[in-house]
């Protein structure tokens, strides 16, 4: 038998595993019930309450867990650009680790790219807190680059604020195939790179 402690994580994941799954048949977070998360893991009703207040700070886990995923991706992508020289280089590796850790944590991504315009107030709150985060990160980064040392803080704020709400706005198109008959012209993976390359580009060659 497993002890108390470890139990208790698993049935916490379980809950937290569970909401993605029932998010995966087209629902937004808003529109599932306790109940609903609660049987789909396993547990009682009452078993919820042991591990979340409320689905809320349910929806606020999940936002943690999925950042966690996310900080991690920019870290690899972060080793990459300081290990590749041409720019256009380093966006297509870039965009390419990115993509794989999306594939591999579509449920996490799923919910990220669905609750950023949710109807939990939390939990968009936390999204856009993270999406915050996740700029700043970024612009103390790009300040290491020669590449970008003609540019101020606010320039680069603004630069890793354009990067970082592009990925973010893309994520439905990284992860849902389009319908049937709505063919684009540019896949989801080349739409990124272009866009991202256009950020690249004009931020180069930006004078103050």
């Amino acid at each position: 038998m497993l002890p108390r402690a470890e139990q208790k994580l698993q049935t916490r994941q379980a809950l937290l595993d569970a909401a993605r799954h029932l998010m995966e048949s087209g629902r937004g977070f808003g529109s599932i019930s306790l109940r609903e998360v609660s049987k789909s893991a396993g547990i009682v009703p009452t078993g919820f309450y042991r591990h979340f207040p409320d689905m809320d700070q349910l929806g606020l886990a999940l936002v943690n867990e999925v950042g966690e995923t996310f900080r991690r991706t920019i870290r690899l992508v972060r080793q990459n650009e300081f290990e590749l020289g041409s720019m256009g280089g380093i966006t297509d590796a870039s965009v390419r680790i990115f993509l794989d850790v999306v594939t591999a944590n579509r449920p996490q991504f799923l919910f990220l790219a669905r609750e950023q315009y949710g109807g939990s107030q939390p939990v968009r709150q936390a999204i856009a807190t993270l999406r915050r985060g996740i700029s700043s990160d970024l612009a103390t980064d790009l300040s290491r680059m020669p590449r970008w040392q003609h540019l101020d803080n606010t320039a680069l704020a603004v630069m890793a604020d354009l990067v970082v709400k592009t990925v973010f706005a893309t994520l439905p198109e990284l992860i849902d195939e389009p319908a049937e008959g709505a063919a684009e012209p540019l896949s989801a993976q080349d739409k990124i790179t272009q866009q991202l390359r256009f950020i690249f580009v004009g931020a180069k060659h930006w004078e103050l």
